[in-house]
């Protein structure tokens, strides 16, 4: 039976097998900081439905809509088109004074998030993401930098309290906020004795955080949604074009990252499932958004960094300063051994390369093709961060172009080595541009 309906799209009662609308999904290919946000602002202009799948507040997309510049760390980027509906889905953990702050920020930027809650929907499902969860977030931090001189590099958001809240099943969800509040109540006064008795020296009110999540729960109402089904009558429904966007990226996922030094979610391909309620054979295009070169924002193993004058021309160049912690990100090449990983989980069907122009001035650019240790080639990205940081990379050099490409806007436009360049990136991963 499976084989002859295999060979026919059509089922016995005469519908397609074959999903109607698929969605595509833009993530980041390193450690964040890719362009993601240009990226989806592109596609989001003729989309119907933006998605955001994990994550919280501690991803940071920077979007300029008519000479205005628009943050965004929990919004999907989406949200600044005017005919999509825009999700946050219950893989996403939502710190609801950041959620409102962000939309008032924006709001008094410009004209582009005016409405925002009329196309705003929001998984009942999600985690909620606590005051506590934010004051632990920087207790740990200091913690792990007294004990081991070894501090993560956190937003300080509250993400990962949030995320541990969720896995050891204490955590509360946007559904049990809406609903008896006298329920909530107890439970989230239960939740903060649990982290009290953890950390003595946590400061928190209560009263206080309580009252504020009342008047919370009554701007939420109109915006929460049944997640489930509200995707799938997205996906069976009319012809619609639907866009996810991943917060964070490849080498931050929690299971293939640069573990520890990566975030609580899994920002690869899988959380778009686990985060929408998407079954597999719905994910459609899959964008993985790569710099022309490598940056890092914080601690752990960076193999192609280059503490030198390329690293500081890469980051004054480029801008590079988190939009969430505004610290200086860490820089240096094009590391494709580490791409080519991410592609392995993620099934890239095409890549999309940004900055490219902060290379302009580069006479000859170097590229990361192959990792060894001791001299012993490794055949691919390794698990362990000890290792990663005894690396030896292999590199190819490539001619620079020594011109500008700023207002190039289509590939035959770009000078001959930029070309090659971005020719050898495809052929390397396999992947077209």
């Amino acid at each position: 039976l499976s084989s002859s309906m295999a060979a026919d799209s059509t089922m016995p009662n005469g519908q397609e097998t074959e999903p109607r609308n698929k969605v595509t999904v833009v993530l980041g290919a390193q450690w964040g900081d890719e362009g993601k946000g240009k990226v989806v602002d592109l596609l989001a202009m003729d989309a119907d439905l933006v998605c955001r799948c994990q994550g919280g507040n501690n991803a940071g997309h920077t979007v300029v809509v008519d000479s205005v510049e628009y943050d965004f760390h929990l919004l999907p980027s989406g949200v600044l088109n005017k005919k999509a509906v825009s999700f946050i889905g219950n893989g996403v953990v939502i710190h609801l004074p950041g959620l409102f702050e962000e939309a008032e920020k924006n709001l008094q930027k410009g004209k582009g998030l005016e409405g925002w809650e009329e196309r705003l929907k929001i998984s009942d499902r999600a985690h909620i993401v606590f005051n506590f969860h934010q004051a632990v977030d920087g207790i740990q931090e200091q913690q792990r930098q007294l004990q081991a001189g070894k501090n993560l590099g956190t937003t300080k958001k509250g993400i990962g309290p949030a995320y541990s809240s969720k896995a050891a099943r204490n955590g509360l969800r946007v559904c049990d906020l809406v609903s008896d509040f006298t329920v909530f109540e107890e439970k989230f006064r239960v939740l903060a004795e649990h982290f009290l008795t953890m950390y003595p020296n946590l400061n928190v009110d209560i009263d206080n955080e309580l009252q504020q999540l009342k008047e919370y729960a009554e701007r939420l109402r109109p915006l929460v949604t049944d997640g489930v089904y509200f995707m799938h009558k997205a996906l069976t429904g009319p012809s619609k074009k639907i866009l996810v966007e991943g917060a964070n990226a490849a080498l931050l996922d929690i299971d293939f990252g640069t573990y520890p030094f990566v975030t609580s979610s899994n920002c690869t391909v899988g959380g778009v499932c686990t985060g929408l309620g998407v079954p597999p054979s719905y994910v459609g295009r899959v964008y993985g958004v790569v710099k022309a070169y490598t940056t890092r924002v914080g601690v752990g193993a960076f193999p192609t960094e280059q503490d030198n004058e390329v690293g500081n021309l890469l980051q004054s160049r480029g801008r590079e300063f988190g939009v969430t912690t505004d610290r200086q990100r860490r820089c240096g090449w094009l590391d494709l051994i580490l791409v080519r990983y991410a592609h392995m989980v993620n099934g890239f069907t095409a890549i999309a390369l940004t900055k490219l122009d902060i290379l302009d001035t580069l006479s000859e650019i170097k590229v990361g093709v192959a990792y060894s240790v001791d001299d012993e080639p490794l055949p691919s990205f390794p698990a362990n961060m000890d290792v990663l940081t005894r690396v030896s990379v292999k590199y190819e050099t490539l001619p620079g172009w020594c011109c500008s490409t700023e207002d190039v806007r289509c590939f035959e436009e770009l000078p001959p080595q930029a070309q090659s360049y971005i020719r050898f990136i495809e052929d390397f991963l396999q992947v077209p541009g």
